[in-house]
């Protein structure tokens, strides 16, 4: 599959057939984001992705996409040994609670208070004083925890060879391929895809590239310099005129204090 695209976009996603490039791209390799007309194309059964005509991403059709079934499962008559020990930590032995911990309150009476002179027992009840923090409480007792030397790792089943999978060399080929389509996901508007090729052929393709996308995109890319310079040029002009707006907002403060300062000493005078 080759396709070309134009206009600014941030990511591109081809689909051929059940290949989605975008998952091979990211497991495969990483796709630098491109915002100027751009050659994309896909090479099955590698499969390999280029940009530019340039390898971005190659890989496995087997083991980059889910399209068959997996090679190896986790065994399902595997059980976890009655001796396994799961536990990293385990409380100390050693480590005993203080005789008398539990006797210390959290908190007491407050010694400083005094029964309010209003305070009448038969309407009021018995009066209590309030309690406050106890400073010799040091809350509850916690077991210190040690490295368990008998600890193996969270069990994991064993892996075994899969029954269900089969593996197929012929897994890129469609005889009865009929359509192309395109999987989008962007954050700009406006892309177009044209000249778009389905061949066995990639030297036919990579003519048709020639023949289109290379006949401007150095001209193209020039252009697109040039436009970052403008919007470079706008940019430090629109900064260096607010900054000189705040110069002279600073300049009238000033002017205004010193005529103040003058005025209140013409009247102690």
């Amino acid at each position: 599959l080759h396709s070309q695209r134009r206009l600014p976009s941030v990511a591109s996603v081809g689909v051929f057939h059940r290949l989605n490039l975008r998952q091979g791209i990211q497991s495969c390799g990483k796709h630098t984001p491109i915002f100027h007309t751009y050659t994309h194309t896909a090479l099955i059964p590698t499969p390999q992705v280029l940009v530019d005509l340039e390898e971005v991403a190659a890989g496995s059709l087997e083991d980059d996409w889910d399209m068959l079934a997996p090679k190896t499962i986790k065994d399902p008559e595997a059980k976890k040994p009655s001796d396994w020990d799961e536990r990293a930590k385990i409380p100390d032995v050693s480590d005993v609670k203080p005789d008398g911990w539990d006797d210390i309150p959290a908190t007491l009476p407050d010694p400083d208070a005094t029964k309010p002179e209003d305070w009448d027992d038969e309407e009021d009840g018995e009066w209590e004083p309030p309690v406050i923090p106890n400073p010799e409480y040091k809350g509850e007792w916690v077991q210190k925890m040690v490295d368990n030397p008998d600890y193996k790792g969270i069990w994991v089943a064993p892996d075994i060879p899969n029954p269900a999978f089969k593996p197929d060399p012929l897994l890129y080929h469609f005889p009865d391929s009929k359509y192309v389509g395109f999987e989008l996901w962007q954050v700009k508007s406006g892309s177009i895809f044209d000249n778009i090729i389905v061949t066995d052929s990639f030297a036919e393709a990579e003519k048709l590239a020639q023949a289109t996308w290379a006949k401007s995109k150095d001209a193209e890319k020039a252009m697109a310099e040039k436009v970052k310079e403008v919007d470079e040029e706008a940019r430090r002009a629109e900064m260096a005129a607010s900054a000189g707006g705040e110069d002279d907002e600073y300049e009238d403060f000033e002017e205004d204090y010193d005529e103040e300062d003058d005025e209140d000493e013409k009247e102690e005078l």
